[in-house]
């Protein structure tokens, strides 16, 4: 069967670029979808974008669907004739369904009985009466976050679609949507090339573009990357390019070219964040660094304008980041002339959450829960006071004119007026790290004063949710509680001596002062519950095993450190004798099936036979020695003193039988079992690492 490829774009006004994006992921599933329910066979689909156009081109499309014969079993052969062979309604009622006459059915046979039958052909269609529909319902099916209607139109985009180029090969395929008829002319850049361009045939289409001064997105991705690379080896500057703004910026231009322009060296005097942020965010303009890691005053920009007015584009540009950074430099000079103090005070005015009361609340909490930190992570008096400084102020800047208008720079400011107002460098850094990890990989902050700062923050919004009932769903997290629970581990995996159980209680003991009414020890058991959850999705992504995490989780052990190291000197011990703890666990398994609770485990010393005294005394080291291992955090000491029971258990099984007919004796057998089990509870639950066969 012959193949021709095939275009479909879509030209519209200007699309936002986060929308873009996650159209250009859509589009290939939409249409690949389409193209394989309607039963024509295609190749690759790549897609095309630029600001004002979606388009997909797909290869090999087959020309026509492949012609079908299908065999539909109905109703027995007894069922379907009477005995003088005349139809029953059984019959005629299969036979109308299936929009055949009556006399056309045939018998076949199924199983060994035979049953009346038809023989349907569905014909082959060209490809030319599928593809339009088929375009149709993928542009009305691409999902957008705000679509709009225009002029007199029902359909909706995202955008108004101003123009459709639809090919089969060269021959084009008939699409109408909201009043626009599809055709084979493209429409080029606004100022390059503007007007309409035509396509001759899907093949042809990315050099029309290209003469008509509109590269793909990949292409202006590499032609950015390579001018911002070569004004970074003409300047000898370094050039901060995030990935957020980067994507938007490939998404505002068709033919992109890198300049660079400069501010006034008064903007240098104003922290760096929000003069860059300034930039990125509201211009999207790079700001470039210089070798020793200061800000420049050089910053770069994308033009999609004329290349043969460059001078004036940068000049346009420069005023307008003038503009706006003189607007930062204003808040920061306006904030400086205010008190920490007073807006920490302000704060009694900004609700945190409507049952939980409001941020100058929050900030005595943490206070408290911030020294506490501190305090169980074993640091000095000095510290403890840093801490709970640092907490104080931690949330002051966010009432400053610099944070409502640049609010991805709370605590980063705040450090900032920190400083300015005279406290210590310590306090400074700590309020200007609080927020980390604001997100997976992000870096925590650099002290134990800026982790106990973070710890008191998020902990207290989680426990604080969990208070009045309000936990994470699969749907709903508006306070970010799950984010908030790995920055807690993350934190807490440094500050071993810290027990998250414990800053739990004192956490919900300061709601429950401030007067919140709620079951402690319930709330507890659930936050507790929560971030088990937590650590085992942790270390499931570290690579560890489904059953070694549940081992852990099973103990009840919920301190990170405590919990990561004993997943990873587990996962160690298996990897290093795994046979040895699978027949471990197979004995522990068995033991625990036998043993009886009921009966404790005490045991009769004197009427032990010789078997029963080797694990006896086997159990008794392996106890002493996991305690004293344990004591002192060194969990695969304690894996390799469990280890050692291996062999007396063994011994027991064979030598030993359990349920012997005499009453006593199978009761001293099964306190030894009651016994054996003991050393095991701290360690792991051994039972779910048993393999069941």
């Amino acid at each position: 069967m012959t193949t021709k490829d095939f275009l479909l774009e879509i030209g519209s006004e200007e699309l936002p670029s986060a929308p873009l994006d996650a159209a250009r992921a859509e589009l290939p599933r939409l249409l690949g979808s389409a193209l394989d329910d309607a039963g024509l066979a295609h190749g690759e689909i790549r897609v095309v974008s630029s600001p004002r156009r979606l388009a997909a081109l797909v290869s090999d499309v087959a020309s026509a669907t492949e012609a079908k014969t299908q065999v539909f079993r109905g109703p027995k052969v007894a069922q379907a004739y009477d005995a003088d062979g005349n139809p029953t309604k059984a019959a005629m009622g299969f036979s109308r369904g299936k929009g055949v006459d009556v006399g056309a059915l045939e018998v076949v046979e199924f199983k060994g009985e035979k049953h009346v039958a038809v023989t349907l052909g569905e014909p082959a269609r060209e490809a030319t009466e599928l593809l339009g529909p088929i375009a149709e319902g993928v542009i009305a099916a691409l999902s957008w976050p705000r679509s709009m209607r225009w002029g007199s139109t029902t359909e909706r985009y995202c955008r108004p679609v101003r123009w459709i180029v639809c090919l089969f090969g060269d021959e084009v395929v008939d699409v109408r949507y909201a009043n626009v008829v599809s055709g084979r002319r493209t429409w080029g850049h606004r100022v390059l090339a503007p007007g309409e361009h035509e396509v001759p045939d899907p093949a042809s289409y990315l050099d029309v573009l290209e003469g008509a001064y509109v590269l793909d997105h990949d292409a202006r991705a590499a032609r950015i990357r390579e001018g911002i690379a070569a004004l970074e080896d003409e300047l000898g500057l370094e050039v901060d390019t995030p990935a957020s703004t980067f994507a938007e910026v490939v998404n505002l231009c068709e033919w992109p070219t890198v300049l660079a322009g400069r501010f006034d060296e008064r903007f240098l005097e104003v922290p760096q964040e929000i003069i860059c942020e300034a930039m990125l965010k509201h211009q999207r303009c790079f700001p470039a660094f210089n070798a020793d890691g200061s800000l420049s005053r050089t910053f770069i920009l994308v033009s999609n304008g004329d290349p043969a007015h460059n001078e004036a584009i940068v000049e346009g540009n420069e005023r307008v980041v003038r503009a706006r950074l003189d607007d930062a430099a204003f808040f920061f000079e306006e904030d400086l002339k205010a008190s920490m103090e007073d807006w920490l005070e302000s704060l009694a005015q900004v609700t945190f959450q409507e049952k939980l009361g409001t941020l100058r609340q929050k900030v005595a909490r943490m206070e408290r829960l911030a020294g506490e930190v501190a305090r169980l992570a074993g640091e000095d008096d000095v510290t403890i006071a840093q801490a709970k400084r640092a907490a104080h102020l931690a949330k002051a800047d966010l009432v400053s004119q610099a944070v409502v208008e640049f609010t991805s720079q709370q605590g980063v400011m705040g450090g900032h007026y920190a400083r300015a107002a005279g406290e210590d460098e310590v306090v400074a850094q700590a309020v200007a790290e609080h927020y980390r990890p604001r997100y997976a990989g992000d870096e925590l902050p650099g002290g134990v004063v800026g982790s106990a700062v973070a710890v008191a923050d998020k902990l207290d919004t989680i426990c604080g949710m969990f208070a009045i009932d309000e936990p994470p769903t699969g749907s709903k997290d508006p306070f970010a509680q799950r984010r908030g629970a790995i920055g807690v581990i993350r934190l807490l995996e440094r500050m071993p001596n810290a027990s998250l159980r414990a800053l739990i209680d004192v956490a919900l003991g300061l709601y429950q002062e401030q007067g919140l009414d709620f079951d402690r020890a319930e709330v507890a058991r659930a936050v507790a519950e929560f971030f088990s959850g937590r650590l085992q999705t942790m270390a499931r992504e570290e690579g560890a095993e489904a059953d070694a995490v549940a081992a852990i989780a099973h103990t009840g052990v919920v301190d990170p450190a405590e919990f990561l190291s004993r997943v990873r000197a587990l996962e160690a011990a298996r990897a290093e004798a795994g046979e040895l703890m699978d027949d471990l666990a197979q004995a522990f398994l068995r033991a625990t099936h036998l043993a009886d609770p009921a009966l404790g485990t005490e045991v009769d010393l004197a009427a032990l036979g010789e078997a029963e005294r080797a694990l006896y005394e086997a159990t008794e080291a392996a106890e002493a020695d996991v305690e004293a291992a344990l004591a002192d955090d060194r969990f695969s000491d304690a894996l390799a003193a469990l280890a050692a029971l291996r062999g007396p258990i063994d011994r027991f099984f064979e030598d030993v039988l359990v349920m012997d007919h005499d009453p006593a004796v199978r009761r001293r057998r099964l306190v030894l079992l009651n016994r054996f089990a003991a050393p095991f509870a701290g360690v792991a639950d051994f039972a779910a690492l048993a393999k069941v066969s």
